[in-house]
């Protein structure tokens, strides 16, 4: 498949964003691409995991969806907030684990964004903008979260729409959804320069495998699962 062009700007104009909240860059523009070919409109129950400034969520809210978004970021759940009430589009913000805010709920969307770079530590930040991307020594902390919650989530026929960097494994996120009874594939990638989390920890990550030694350029995927 292709790289996906990030040209592409589906998002809400004049975001803003609080200190420590993570602002719309290559990953949140591949994911808009993808979810600007999903079919929404007043019948849509959106669910979006990880909302930082709330960008996707209004996105979809702007197309007539009822959007749901979860952070657990206070300062995320306020942002999203500010900018639903500055685009004067209803948006339901909740503070806290998507699990736990969603309970009972199912969907027919879910989109997230959820923090995926590998990192040395095995605990997740508490606090910090760190959050908003340390995911594990593997980086899958937060993505294996969401592949196991995802069939209680969705309704029969929804589908998840996740973006996250190849150095976690798109491989192994395919199997993990086939596995939960999902038909999943590749929407849509992109190669990006390194930003500068990842060229801080590149002799950890050529160290773990997880590099190539000189390498410069990130895969990102979005994947797409739909539950039959």
């Amino acid at each position: 498949m292709p790289s996906t062009a990030l040209s592409l700007d589906v998002l809400p104009p004049g975001l803003i964003a609080l200190p420590t909240v993570y602002r719309p860059q290559a990953d949140t523009r591949l994911l808009a691409a993808s979810l600007a070919r999903e079919a929404l409109g007043p019948g849509t129950d959106v669910l979006e995991i990880g909302t930082g400034t709330g960008a996707l969520a209004l996105h979809a809210a702007g197309r007539g969806a009822r959007v749901t978004a979860v952070d657990v970021s206070a300062m995320a759940v306020a942002t999203a907030r500010m900018n639903a009430w500055l685009h004067r589009l209803p948006l339901r913000v909740l503070h806290g684990d998507f699990a736990t805010r969603t309970e009972g709920q199912r969907f027919d969307l879910v989109v997230a964004n959820p923090p995926y770079v590998p990192a040395p530590d095995t605990r997740l930040p508490s606090r910090g903008p760190e959050r908003a991307w340390d995911a594990g020594p593997d980086g899958r902390t937060v993505i294996d979260r969401i592949c196991a919650q995802l069939p209680s989530l969705l309704r029969p026929g929804g589908a998840l729409l996740m973006v996250h960097s190849g150095l976690c494994g798109a491989e192994e996120t395919l199997s993990l959804l086939a596995r939960r009874g999902l038909i999943a594939d590749i929407a849509d990638r992109a190669c990006v320069p390194w930003g500068p989390v990842l060229r801080s920890r590149r002799a950890w990550l050529e160290a773990r495998g997880l590099a190539a030694e000189a390498e410069e350029q990130e895969e990102l995927v979005t994947i797409r699962a739909q539950r039959l």
